[in-house]
């Protein structure tokens, strides 16, 4: 009877413990689901959604988007777009840990897109035009003097006006020299040439490569695009010609060695595709 008794004591004590925390447990209000992460990469994707926020600077216009992928930065050539007007940026080029010098404010991810799509918004009003003021600063302007390949110079600050219709990176190569640089050393090091032979096989992956900058295009999307030549690769596929993009100025016909992250089928938009291209390089002398 006694063990009985303490049985039953046990059960009632456990249930009077028991019943309050599953009454708050049922009380507790769920959380929220979490929005949408943005994606690592969002290249090549149309982005859709209401303008968060928005600024313009040194011709660009910066939109944060609350896209299906989640709340987007995204620059575009600038253009007259209001918050909470529901914009269609077009596809374009995803860049990480991206600084903007003149809003002092550097981005985790930013899409560089080409503009807006020319269709009716909320409210029936077409997406503006993106301006490119005289001086060639917007975004058309600037992927169009990477398109002006050898005949354009060095790749300077030639008005909107000067370049033309765009021709793409095919356009942007630069024609082989003769030139003959030794190639790099240390581990991962390759020359022009095998990073167009091994290029499928190297993406993803750090290289050195050591040539001579035959051309700078300065400040297109925020980066320094050279072309450098090492007097290897096929001239008639194009593979001669080498674009590395970095934060880095070594000047034109200085001899280099770069160090970064090669991409195989890099497609950037706007008849941008590449190959092979290294990326964020560090730039030795």
């Amino acid at each position: 009877m006694f063990a009985l008794r303490k049985v039953l004591v046990s059960t009632a004590l456990s249930l009077t413990l028991i019943a309050p925390a599953a009454a708050l447990a049922e009380e507790k209000p769920a959380s929220p689901s979490a929005p949408p992460a943005a994606s690592s990469s969002l290249d090549g994707v149309a982005l859709q959604g209401k303008v968060l926020e928005t600024m313009n600077s040194n011709g660009y216009t910066y939109l944060q988007v609350d896209a299906a992928q989640g709340k987007i930065w995204v620059a575009i050539p600038e253009t007259s777009v209001k918050t909470g007007q529901t914009v269609n940026c077009k596809p374009g080029m995803t860049m990480h840990n991206f600084t903007s010098k003149t809003l002092n404010r550097s981005f985790e991810a930013i899409v560089f897109s080409p503009g807006l799509e020319k269709e009716a918004q909320e409210g029936g009003q077409p997406a503006a035009d993106a301006k490119t003021d005289a001086k060639g600063t917007g975004f058309d302007a600037a992927l169009q003097a990477e398109g002006r390949g050898a005949q354009g110079g060095q790749g300077g600050d030639a008005g909107a006006g000067d370049l033309g219709p765009s021709t793409g990176s095919a356009g942007a190569v630069v024609p082989s020299a003769h030139v003959n640089v030794n190639k790099a050393t240390g581990p991962n090091s390759f020359s022009v040439g095998e990073c167009f032979e091994q290029g499928k096989e190297l993406h993803g992956k750090t290289v050195r490569v050591r040539g001579k900058v035959m051309k700078i295009s300065r400040m297109i999307m925020g980066k320094n695009w050279l072309h450098i030549q090492d007097g290897t690769g096929n001239p008639l596929k194009n593979q001669h010609d080498l674009v590395v993009t970095t934060m880095e100025d070594p000047g034109e016909d200085s001899v280099v060695t770069v160090e970064g992250t090669l991409a195989s089928e890099r497609d950037f938009g706007a008849g941008y595709k590449y190959d092979v291209i290294i990326e964020d390089a560090k730039v030795e002398k």
